[in-house]
């Protein structure tokens, strides 16, 4: 499936962010936490606040390279979530939602403050669908 993303920059605050990130997971590519993230943003019931968001740092990433093996499903959610949200999916709508949703998820995980470990990362998912879920 062809992304309608083709590269993206990351802005500083985000860089800033995920160098947080990668020191306290030890998780040393910057696509596995901005996946992560974005996952986390698509999973919060409410749409991003539309900010603009600056492409200021260093940090550029393909989308081939963000998404991996799960690329097709990544692409995949972020039209559903288009669409949930009442959304055109044309390929700027996409891109603009793709930012918002990567930025939030960032600073979602960035602003945790008991995410310290790997381990805490992992844990994120599940204690959300413990929540969710009436197992828990």
């Amino acid at each position: 499936m062809e992304s309608p993303i083709e590269r993206f920059r990351l802005s500083q605050t985000a860089k800033e962010q995920l160098s947080k990130l990668k020191r306290y997971t030890k998780i040393e590519q910057w696509n596995i936490l901005c996946r992560w993230a974005f996952c986390l943003s698509l999973a919060e019931p409410s749409k991003p606040s539309p900010v603009p968001i600056p492409a200021d740092s260093n940090v550029e990433l393909t989308w081939r390279v963000f998404g991996g093996e799960l690329s097709d499903v990544l692409i995949i959610a972020l039209k559903q979530r288009c669409y949930q949200d009442g959304l055109e999916t044309n390929k700027t709508i996409l891109t603009e939602q793709f930012r918002l949703h990567l930025h939030r998820g960032i600073g979602y995980l960035a602003g945790n403050p008991s995410l310290k470990t790997i381990e805490d990362l992992i844990a994120i998912p599940l204690c959300e669908y413990t929540r969710s879920s009436s197992f828990g």
